[in-house]
């Protein structure tokens, strides 16, 4: 066989590939349409246990949000324009709960921040505050897991920027502030709103470390997977519509997400991955 034969099957050999994998990911959610139960699907969706659920996921997860932007912006900067000693320690560290099991995750926010965990009894003691078991323990799990994503997006972008725009505008007296606000951030802007919204997709369909340092309890605690997890002992009908809400809703989001948004944020990561 001749060398240019070669070449010319091997685009279809890897296109052949590509299409077993597109079908490993499309075949659960085609066995959940299929398995669907269409005629009673409307009522489990308007069932009020199930919209309390809903909206609690929804609410938890802006909330979650919130917090990622606020705490996460910040982290990223630091991790990609400020040079000290371990950063690569406090890069994994800060990245950790992508990888571990979530349920370990909220094991040891429990070991942390329980009543009596390392921080837990002294937030119990002097503010009376108990975060296990409450709906601000599941904002506390959703971020948790949720802000890693937004922080490897946004220190991608930022170590992929130009900086020389940030060094012209304070050669013409703008304070690191304002280079900051009117230059920074508009520059990664996409790579910004990617990150955000993954994080909120992340903890919107958070399940293994809410559960475990929030518990399931309706109308408190109880979010959309909490209920599909729920559903699926008791009644597997349920459960599947359930999935396929948070899985429609995800899609969704991603679907928008992809050209406009995450493909750049995509490729700011990936140079910022090689640059390491």
């Amino acid at each position: 066989m001749s060398s240019r034969t070669t070449r010319d099957r091997l685009p279809l050999a890897v296109m052949g590939l590509a299409a077993l994998a597109v079908g490993f990911f499309a075949l659960p959610l085609l066995g959940l349409l299929w398995r669907a139960p269409w005629s009673s699907a409307w009522d489990v969706v308007t069932d009020p246990i199930t919209r309390a659920a809903l909206w609690l996921s929804i609410s938890c997860s802006l909330w979650s949000t919130a917090a990622s932007v606020l705490f996460g912006v910040p982290l990223a900067w630091v991790l990609a324009r400020v040079e000290f000693p371990g950063r690569g320690v406090v890069r994994a560290l800060c990245t950790l709960s992508m990888v571990v099991p979530p349920v370990v995750g909220g094991v040891a926010l429990f070991a942390a921040l329980g009543r009596r965990g390392l921080l837990g009894q002294y937030l119990d003691l002097w503010f009376g505050l108990r975060l296990p078991f409450s709906t601000a323990g599941v904002v506390v799990a959703q971020t948790f897991v949720a802000m890693p994503f937004l922080v490897i997006t946004v220190e991608g972008a930022l170590r992929q920027q130009d900086r020389r725009l940030e060094e012209a505008a304070r050669t013409l007296g703008a304070t690191s502030w304002y280079a900051f606000r009117r230059v920074t951030l508009p520059s990664i802007r996409p790579a910004l709103i990617a990150g955000t919204v993954l994080a909120w997709a992340r903890a919107l369909g958070e399940f293994g470390a809410t559960i475990t340092f929030a518990g399931n309890f309706p109308g408190r605690t109880q979010t959309l997977p909490l209920a599909a997890y729920l559903a699926l002992e008791t009644d597997p009908d349920d459960a599947i519509v359930l999935s396929l809400l948070l899985i429609s809703t995800s899609f969704v989001v991603l679907v928008g997400l992809r050209d406009r948004w995450l493909g750049a944020a995509a490729s700011g990561t990936g140079r910022s991955v090689a640059e390491r």
